[in-house]
């Protein structure tokens, strides 16, 4: 096999994966805009979505700044030495992580040390398999963590919270499905897809589950059964409430797809793989000796474009913020108020609040915004620093920290997604701050804000997790978490539990 056209072909499948959503999911995404009430947060917020997808397209640059841990799915001709495409997928891996198309996301698990290419202990995920034909497939899917963090297994029978008790039967994995996507809220950046694995024991459930997100968004089910359930679970989500981002409305689950595998008798696993709306995955069949791409797959249909389709309507009230904040001006902001930053923001994640919990911050941070972002960054020839993609990271994982870390350093405004917990609430009323929802994966969206990197401090926890000086310009973002003790989360939250158990009653005998 030519090895560099190999390298190359790898190489063209990965920044198409991570710049370019496949057809069908750009369809399913314009049929929820269609769907969703003009003038709301939710219709707001695919405003945001199409816009973005469009800018990484037209850029060539990551479509959300967590570009995942890389599984690629492979199927070989007998004869192909599957130790030279291995290799070849790394090399890919490197140059796609240095071009800026992959933000570097391997780290050890013991020492916190990014390795800084991608490459790592099992890492990119790399599975094989040979069959009869005569061509290479190669399946890639980029799952962020904020929705592979939302994934869940369930072990029947089980309870579960506003269905019940959960058999084993298809009445048990319809509670299960539908809990699964109750739990997920927009944490998982909302509007999502699912993807389902029904039997087999917990490792081989959950790859069940997500090998059926390579599915088409708009395939049936061979199996009758699961093809009513997988349409009952995509109707009866969208009336959760829960909405894109978690901020209510009409599209919470744009699709799901369900597969089933034997079991022992003991055991009996529902396995739900999550994923957000930024369904980065792509296929490619390689000629076994060229190297070259011999066809693409998820190409069927209609390519939807979203040049000049907004339809968002102007927010009645845009609140200006420019850092250092006073508590006067944070403590006037309410629930569902539209802010739009300018000035000065650092980012900080989950290596950052751990660190400051026991040092000094490396600057002043009182007044300030701190934005929880690990953004995709790249040098150029003069050594400054350029911003890729810098979308939002799933708040809730620094729920143990926020709220002291806002104390104790005068920080004013978060900026996230997903919202925060009651700790944060408490803080945020004791203190005078607010937490400010930006929408999960609109890296191209936010980076075009972003005009400026004045430094950057604690490079040691590597480039998503360091803390960035970034200067903005109309940063736009929604108050979900006020200082009067309101929360938009925890009343979605609520709304949906109520909703959801609607469906406690039996729907298969």
């Amino acid at each position: 096999m030519q090895l560099e056209q190999l390298e190359k072909s790898i190489y063209d499948l990965i920044t198409e994966t991570s710049t370019n959503l496949p057809k069908d999911v750009r369809r399913a995404i314009k049929k929820a805009k269609a769907a969703e009430n003009a003038g709301t947060r939710a219709a707001m917020s695919l405003d945001t979505i199409t816009n973005n997808i469009q800018m990484a397209d037209d850029n060539v640059s990551p479509i959300c700044q967590d570009t995942g841990l890389p599984t690629f799915k492979i199927k070989t001709p007998i004869g192909v030495n599957q130790l030279e495409i291995k290799a070849a997928i790394k090399r890919a891996i490197v140059s796609a992580t240095k071009d800026a198309k992959l933000r570097p996301n391997s780290v050890d698990s013991l020492t916190g040390a990014n390795s800084g290419d991608n490459l790592g202990e099992g890492v990119p995920v790399i599975k094989f398999e040979q069959w009869e034909k005569d061509y290479i497939e190669m399946k890639l899917i980029l799952k962020g963590g904020g929705c592979e963090n939302k994934n869940i297994q369930y072990s029947l029978p089980t309870e579960l919270e506003g269905l019940g008790r959960a058999g084993r039967d298809l009445d048990g994995i319809r509670k299960c499905i539908l809990h699964s996507v109750y739990q997920a809220q927009g944490q998982g950046c909302s509007a999502g897809f699912i993807g389902v694995g029904i039997g087999g024991d917990r490792s081989s459930g959950y790859d069940l589950a997500k090998e059926q997100l390579f599915r088409h968004v708009e395939d049936t089910n061979p199996n009758p059964d699961l093809a009513s359930l997988e349409a009952y679970i995509v109707e009866k989500a969208n009336t959760l409430g829960i909405g894109t981002m978690g901020f209510g409305g009409e599209a919470t689950l744009l699709g799901c797809k369900i597969g089933v595998m034997h079991r022992i008798p003991a055991s009996f696993y529902v396995s739900v793989a999550y994923n957000c709306w930024a369904y980065r995955r792509m296929a490619i069949n390689i000629h076994p000796t060229t190297g070259k791409i011999i066809e693409w797959h998820y190409q069927d249909g209609e390519k939807i474009e979203f040049k000049e389709e907004t339809t968002e309507e102007a927010p009645k009230k845009v609140v200006e913020l420019q850092a250092p904040i006073t508590e006067e001006q944070i403590r006037s902001l309410q629930v569902g108020d539209v802010v739009s930053i300018t000035g000065r923001m650092y980012t900080g994640r989950d290596a950052i609040h751990h660190h400051l919990m026991s040092h000094d911050a490396p600057v002043d941070l009182d007044g300030h915004i701190i934005y929880h972002c690990g953004p995709v960054m790249q040098k150029d020839e003069e050594g400054k620093w350029h911003v890729r993609a810098a979308g939002p990271t799933t708040s809730i994982r620094e729920e143990p920290y926020q709220g002291d870390i806002m104390k104790k350093f005068g920080i004013r405004a978060v900026v996230g997604k997903g919202g925060m917990g009651p700790k944060t609430l408490a803080a945020l009323a004791e203190h005078g701050g607010v937490y400010l929802n930006a929408i999960g994966g609109a890296a191209q969206y936010y980076a075009d804000c972003i005009k400026d990197v004045e430094g950057v401090d604690l490079m040691e926890f590597g480039i998503p997790e360091a803390m960035w000086h970034l200067r903005v310009e109309n940063f736009t973002a929604i108050v979900t978490m006020d200082s009067h003790g309101n929360s938009l989360h925890a009343d979605v939250d609520k709304s949906s539990l109520e909703k959801l158990a609607n469906y406690k009653e039996p729907v298969y005998n």
